[in-house]
């Protein structure tokens, strides 16, 4: 499943996904920086959004969620299907593209997904605070598209930016936000054969 992304995202980019969310930014985003990454992996660092009253702040969090047991790895997906997340701790993880591998022999074949018509996108996910005030996300995950079928079994749950209120303040139903992504909805890329 989706263990690593890409953060091409502008600081001009993300205010214009910000407007066409129609959000209010928290006045500590002024300060944030977008540092790109060619690849955000597991227990990396990458922008989040989360609610902070009425309006949304950005904020880094850890990839990966801290592991339930010891020698358990960090839980950095979570499936979302037949479950409620009105009581949970909703983010969108801000990202410009994401990868998914295939192959058993490393290095295994590499293949890139971002949106057809927008470079910035969100993937649905939650957040959690460990005792010691570290902040982490995992993200959830749903049904393959046909975009995304040939490639992997499941898909992370895309948001476009018009829907990221609609999550984070839950103002449309999950079974209508956490669902596979329509045909020809992304690009898809192999970067390393």
């Amino acid at each position: 499943m989706c263990n690593a992304y890409e953060q091409q995202v502008t600081e001009a980019q993300y205010r214009e996904a910000i407007r066409a969310a129609e959000l209010q930014a928290a006045a500590s985003d002024s300060a944030m920086e977008f540092p790109p990454a060619s690849e955000v992996r597991i227990g990396d660092f990458g922008p989040v959004l989360r609610a902070a009253g009425n309006g949304v702040e950005l904020i880094l969090m850890r990839f990966g969620w801290p592991a339930p047991r010891p020698k358990a790895p960090p839980v950095f997906n979570f499936r979302s299907d037949g479950r409620h997340f009105e009581n949970s701790r909703r983010c969108v993880i801000v990202l410009s593209g994401f990868f998914e591998f295939t192959g058993t022999k490393s290095p295994k074949t590499k293949h890139r997904f971002r949106l057809k018509d927008s470079p910035v996108m969100g993937i649905a996910g939650l957040w959690s605070e460990d005792d010691e005030g570290g902040l982490s996300f995992t993200m959830l995950t749903t049904a393959p598209g046909p975009d995304i079928a040939p490639i992997h079994d499941r898909q992370v749950c895309v948001l476009r930016p018009d829907q990221w209120a609609d999550w984070l303040f839950l103002e449309k139903p999950e079974a209508e936000l956490l669902v596979p992504l329509p045909e020809g909805t992304l690009i898809v890329e192999t970067v390393r054969p």
